[in-house]
């Protein structure tokens, strides 16, 4: 279950440039590394060995996702990362049902209309994050209407959490269609 938290956009920035700038050192010598050792133990003398230094890049790329997957993605200094990943993951499976999204907000079901209301949230945190004030000023109106219909119809708004059941509710509009 998604939380959207409260973060300091530019702690936030630095964090995953850091990060980022991590994760290409490394897959940079990984590369190095193993196309040089392809080259080395499989390589012609004066041939061609663009196969090798293709295939060392490949298994570079193969390692850093793992490495990135299964032993950094919890380290501290991926959190930022992690967490702007899965806050842009949340928004994106939203989106992916933003038709049936639109149909239940229209008639005002409850679990579009929080559904709705999260993904206005995230989406502010987002663009708050990223820098994107143009993007936050166009949300903003759209954002403070929902806001409104909701409260006219008794439902909480401070909804930083994602419930999975509006997201299952919703996706089920289409299938009443």
């Amino acid at each position: 279950m998604f939380v959207i938290e409260r973060r300091d956009p530019l702690s936030y920035r630095r964090e995953t440039r850091h990060s980022t700038i991590r994760l290409i050192i490394l897959f940079a010598v990984l590369g190095m590394a193993f196309s040089t050792g392809l080259v080395m133990v499989f390589g012609e003398s004066g041939g061609s060995n663009f196969r090798w230094n293709l295939l060392g890049v490949v298994l570079a790329l193969l390692l850093t996702v793992m490495l990135v997957r299964h032993l950094f993605w919890q380290q501290p200094w991926m959190r930022s990362a992690a967490y702007g990943w899965q806050l842009k993951r949340c928004m994106l499976r939203i989106t992916n049902c933003q038709h049936q999204l639109k149909a239940g907000v229209a008639q005002q079901l409850p679990a579009a209309m929080q559904l709705q209301r999260f993904y206005h949230l995230g989406l502010t945190e987002m663009y708050r994050l990223d820098g994107n004030q143009e993007a936050l000023d166009t949300l903003a109106a759209e954002k403070l209407a929902h806001e409104q219909q909701m409260q006219n119809m008794g439902l909480e708004v401070d909804l930083y959490q994602l419930d999975p059941a509006w997201l299952a509710e919703v996706q089920q509009i289409k299938a009443s269609r």
